[in-house]
């Protein structure tokens, strides 16, 4: 069988329910080759499932979804092999976490404005110390009963189409993809689906991404192949991941179902390589 990696996972160090060295464990059971912990706007999963993945044999690559904005809407970049050791990312990524701080307060007074009564204390408690993000909303609203689950609170609160526009200090995409490209890292764009425009693709392509993720839980193979085909035109890396958010007692799980060939992978890890190689170089 050809070995397989799973590059978009999210854990307990933002809004997953799987513990890092979990997202190992099930990694290995599944017979992956390689996994990245790709939490929102923070890699500290990576750094408590490092000891795992080499007791366990896993590949482990530095991973982080960053948040961005593109014409005012929240724009996802997927950044991967990265220094997980350099200051400079995590100085960025904690002024990140503030952003995502003011954000919650933002979507929690516009849910409150509907006549639900929920403060930021409560949903911080949720998040447990994790970036805080609306599906630690999402689940307080469902541990309170407005709703019967988290997907039902998206659906009648947490969508952006009933948000509308909340206020949000995350910097522009093309910051994000200088700053990963700085730290020797790849800049993949997160599940475009139906999010984005064509030309709204195009920009981030003329920015400098790096690469698209073309495999993903929310894209049928119409997507799928538009992406693939995008990415070879135009010499794109393609990536994919199953984007998993639920934990163990879920009952289903698309780690390990939703996956890539690892020979992606290895372009990813060559063409880092060598933009590392440039910025030594440079110093």
């Amino acid at each position: 069988m050809l070995p397989k990696a799973d590059l978009h996972i999210h854990t307990t160090c933002s809004d997953g329910k799987l513990a890092p060295t979990e997202v190992i464990e099930l990694a290995k059971e599944k017979k992956l080759k390689a996994v990245s912990i790709t939490d929102h706007d923070t890699y500290k999963g990576y750094h408590q499932a490092r000891e795992k993945a080499e007791e366990l044999e896993v590949e482990l690559i530095s991973g982080c979804e960053i948040t961005s904005t593109i014409n005012d809407k929240e724009a996802h970049i997927l950044a991967y092999y990265f220094d997980p050791d350099t200051d400079y990312l995590e100085k960025f990524l904690s002024e990140q976490r503030k952003a995502r701080s003011k954000r919650i307060k933002g979507i929690i007074a516009t849910v409150q404005k509907a006549g639900v009564d929920v403060d930021y204390d409560e949903v911080w408690a949720e998040a447990n110390g994790a970036n805080i993000g609306r599906p630690h909303l999402a689940r307080v609203l469902t541990q309170k009963g407005y709703v019967s689950s988290p997907k039902e609170a998206f659906i009648r609160y947490l969508s952006n189409q009933k948000l509308g526009t909340i206020e949000n200090t995350y910097p522009d995409y093309r910051e994000v993809i200088e700053i990963v490209k700085n730290v020797g890292g790849a800049c993949i764009l997160a599940h475009p689906g139906r999010l984005y425009s064509s030309e709204e693709v195009k920009k981030f392509v003329e920015a400098g991404m790096d690469g698209i993720e073309c495999i993903h839980p929310s894209h049928n193979y119409a997507l799928q192949k538009k992406y693939t085909e995008m990415c070879e035109e135009q010499g794109l890396l393609m990536t994919g991941g199953s984007d998993t958010h639920e934990g163990l007692n879920a009952g289903y799980t698309n780690l390990g179902v939703v996956t890539i060939a690892y020979k992606y992978v290895d372009k990813i890890k060559r063409m880092t390589s060598q933009r590392k190689n440039i910025i030594e170089l440079k110093d």
